[in-house]
């Protein structure tokens, strides 16, 4: 029998929502091709979709009748659509346009301001006009951005604001020919202007965070198949017609051939460190600052090595990439020198100027062009030549890859040759450019195995992702642990009433991470409202299956929302902690306080780059405050309310819980200890982890004095010996709700690291278990964890004497789970040797 759960795993697995409607092969002008017809009805049925076609194959065509279909829609009578296109482009629509036999609304007007637009009808304008504010966005109904990946060159915070300007819109398309496939993060992107995904949630649920830098990516190994099937939904890459099965005869590309060349030249200084120190290589790769200098100090060596290339270019026509206004000026000067005509394009200049410079050299005009690849590098068709010289290199793989298939693309008739030039102190920046080079391609073949596969219909891949949804229960049991894979909320509903005497659990943290490729799991989940729905299954069975006047031990973090997923352009904080309560509450919990869990800040502001020194310093209005995690006391309510003692109360001995115990532990004011404050020299010896401990040690034991804190702090930074990976000087706190000492890499994730096994995301700290089991249970009672993970709550119960319950989703987790908790068991069962004298007496 279906349930409510059951119907509601099953609605996450339509990961994808059509916003278009279906045209016929009729519909499409007959002067598309058949795999251009296939784009087009595919892009128009989505609605939102990506058109990461290879270069050559008609995207501008297929923008075109996208946007005019659209506007010819019954129901859109009188509305007006939007293609956006970087410089030097519009032309390419335009005549593309009239190859069509456009009229009146259907062909394409310029426009560079909102005073610009006319009536209903499609409208052309360039980046910088939107990016300005000179044209409001509102006004369309339909947008296509032509090669969006140029927006980087704009800056990331340019980048990720203007992919919100169109989020009223209905419609709305992308089209480029390398979307940085190495960078995932901009693929998000995409995915979230497109409104298939918000980035943060495409983010965690696909994404491995790494704790030292916070935008290094890592896919989940478990992920990959899901993460290049959810890519498919919605982005074509599109490598030949013949991926949808069309003759590709006319599509056979030329010889390319990418000859680098290293310039020498004599260095009149040594290169050295910031701290002065001589280096014994020079590496134009460490950063953009000397890739610059490199450039400049080399450049005349490199115009000398131009000259000998221009000898053998003879009177064909060529190209001549650079990336400083330097480099331009002196190959516009050899030029004129030899008496070549040139069109020479740069930021100088009005669009029109530029515009007609390129154009110029596209009708034979001109024999050269000169430009910057970020300018230029991006939608101009320039096969006429067949010839292109990069004077230098930089890290900037999308502006390589896209200036080279300027000229080497399909209808490209002769062999293409690509010169680059680059120093020996920029081997470095070729071998990241060849690098980058071997990951677009991977990720091409896989997009181009599933479209052999699956072809664009979503029909193959819903059934594909259906698969992980459900998990077969297994059940691993002794006397002193039961674990159980299976979905909790499965799990807790075969499971005894009032028969657990705790619960312990850390929770997803709404949909911020994914921990297995099942659709039971919570934080697949696409929003945090749907995250609280499925909450609302599982937690009227945890207040059910506890014990009367037991208690729920709910660990949570607050979630660190970006200012690109928001729109304020800063990090702000989803207080999470407050709607568990809230959740719990409403669930018939009674909400009894929370534990504190202090974390380390510098950490944090490696992870997210929400607390910067720099950027507070710039405007100490952004400054907020580190996030600790929390663990959140709910008590179910006992039989008996006349006093509210537990059903079965959790006892102590005096001897044992002494008075002075319990004051510290209700109140915790300790005295100063009247130690002296350690002197800078004294703690600048230290090591970072002794600098810690002695650091808190003093913090515990005498009176707190933030200025004393801010000067320990500065002289240890005046002589180099504050880290900037770790928090060194935390202070320390005197409250029994404010737990400061939680060792954090104590966890079992360090057992899985030392066996070379999987970590677990987000594993919860032993520390914690541990004095929640001793505060709340009593020997030989029973602690449930319905998010098991590696099983560190059943783990540390066994170890103090309890038994310990688990459910587990992942199977990995599962797996090594059974492992600890018998491994706990068995350490549990040896005797030792005080048990041995007492049998040896008996």
């Amino acid at each position: 029998m279906t349930t409510q759960y059951d119907e509601f795993l099953r609605a996450k697995v339509k990961f994808q929502h059509e916003h278009g409607f279906a045209i016929s092969a009729d519909d499409v002008h007959p002067m598309a091709l058949p795999h251009q017809c296939d784009m087009i009805r595919w892009a128009v049925q989505k609605g939102r979709a990506a058109l990461f076609a290879s270069y050559g194959l008609g995207k501008t065509l297929a923008q075109l009748e996208i946007m005019r279909l659209i506007l010819a829609h019954a129901d859109h009578a009188g509305q007006r659509a939007l293609i956006v296109c970087p410089l030097g482009v519009r032309q390419e629509f335009l005549h593309d346009a009239q190859m069509l036999g456009y009229t009146g609304e259907t062909m394409p007007t310029f426009v560079k301001k909102t005073a610009d637009v006319g009536g209903p009808g499609l409208y052309l304008t360039n980046y910088e006009s939107v990016r300005d504010g000179k044209l409001d966005p509102t006004l369309f109904i339909a947008v296509t951005l032509d090669e969006a990946a140029i927006l980087r060159s704009y800056g990331s915070k340019t980048y990720q604001s203007f992919l919100q300007l169109f989020d009223s819109l209905r419609y709305r398309f992308v089209a480029t020919a390398t979307p940085s496939p190495n960078r995932y993060k901009e693929l998000i992107h995409y995915a979230a202007y497109l409104g298939v995904m918000d980035s943060g949630q495409a983010l965690t649920r696909f994404f491995q965070r790494d704790s030292e830098q916070a935008n290094n990516l890592t896919l989940y190994p478990h992920m990959e198949g899901e993460f290049f099937a959810w890519l498919h939904s919605w982005a074509l890459f599109l490598q030949s017609p013949a991926d949808l099965g069309h003759d590709a005869t006319r599509y056979t590309l030329p010889p390319l051939t990418i000859r680098h060349t290293e310039v020498s030249w004599e260095r009149e200084t040594v290169a050295t460190e910031r701290d002065g120190q001589g280096m014994l290589m020079h590496d134009a790769s460490i950063g953009v600052q000397d890739a610059a200098r490199e450039k400049r100090a080399s450049l005349i060596a490199r115009l000398a090595t131009l000259h000998e290339m221009l000898d053998t270019i003879g009177d064909e026509p060529f190209i001549v990439w650079c990336d400083l206004n330097d480099e331009q000026a002196a190959v516009e000067s050899v030029l004129r020198d030899r008496g070549i005509t040139f069109a020479s394009v740069h930021g100088g200049q009005d669009l029109d100027t530029q515009e007609a410079e390129v154009l110029a050299f596209k009708a034979g005009e001109r024999q050269a062009l000169i430009g910057k690849a970020v300018m230029l590098g991006a939608g101009v068709n320039l096969q006429r030549c067949a010839t292109a010289v990069f004077l230098g290199v930089n890290h900037k793989y999308h502006d390589f890859a896209q200036a080279v298939h300027r000229i080497h693309r399909f209808l490209q008739t002769k062999p293409v040759m690509i010169h680059v030039l680059h120093t020996e102190a920029e081997r470095g920046i070729v071998k990241n450019l060849q690098r980058k080079h071997g990951e677009d391609q991977e990720l091409r073949r896989v997009m181009q195995e599933l479209i052999q596969t699956y072809g664009l219909n979503d029909a193959g891949l819903q059934a594909h992702l259906t698969r992980s949804l459900g998990v077969e229960r297994k059940v691993v049991s002794s006397g002193a642990f039961t674990a159980v894979h299976n979905d909790c909320v499965d799990e807790s509903r075969r499971m005894g009433t009032n028969s657990v005497d705790l619960i312990v659990t850390s929770i997803p943290f709404g949909n911020h991470y994914e921990y297995s490729a099942n659709y039971n799991d919570f934080g697949h989940n696409p929003d945090h409202e749907a995250f609280f729905a499925q909450m609302d299954f599982l937690t009227p069975e945890l207040l059910r299956v506890l014990a009367p006047g037991r208690l729920a031990c709910i660990h949570v973090k607050d979630r660190i929302r970006f200012g690109n997923v928001t729109g304020y352009g800063m990090p702000s904080v989803e207080p999470f902690h407050a709607e568990c309560i809230s959740h719990y509450r409403r669930h018939g919990f009674i909400y009894m306080g929370m534990i504190t869990v202090v974390t380390d800040v510098v950490r944090e502001n490696n992870q997210t780059y929400r607390l910067g020194w720099t950027e507070q310093c710039k405007d100490g209005s952004k400054m907020g405050v580190g996030s600790p995690e929390y663990v959140l006391l709910f008590r179910k309510l006992p039989t008996d309310r006349s006093k509210a003692y537990a059903d079965v109360r959790v006892a102590k001995e005096k001897s044992d819980y002494t008075r002075a115990r319990w004051q510290l532990d209700a109140h915790a004011f300790w005295r100063s200890s009247g130690d002296r404050l350690l002197t800078a020299e004294e703690l600048g010896a230290l090591s970072p982890d002794m600098l810690a401990k002695v650091y808190e040690r003093h913090s515990r034991e005498n009176v707190y004095d933030y200025r004393q804190h801010v000067q320990i702090g500065q002289a240890l930074e005046d002589r180099g010996a504050l880290p900037a990976t770790l928090m060194s000087l935390a202070p320390a706190s005197n409250d029994p709700d404010v737990w400061h000492d939680v060792v954090r890499m104590r966890t079992l994730n360090g057992a899985q690291s030392q066996r070379g096994l999987t970590n677990h995301v987000c594993p919860l700290q032993l520390d914690i278990v541990e004095r929640l089991i001793h505060r709340y249970t009593n020997p030989g009672e029973l602690v449930f964890d319905p998010f098991g993970g590696l099983g560190t709550v059943p783990y540390v119960a066994i170890k103090e004497g309890r038994r310990g319950y688990m459910s587990e989703l992942n199977a990995e987790y599962f797996r090594d789970a059974c492992r600890y908790l018998r491994e706990a068991e068995e350490l549990q069962n040896v005797p030792s040797l005080f048990d041995l004298v007492d049998a040896e007496a008996a």
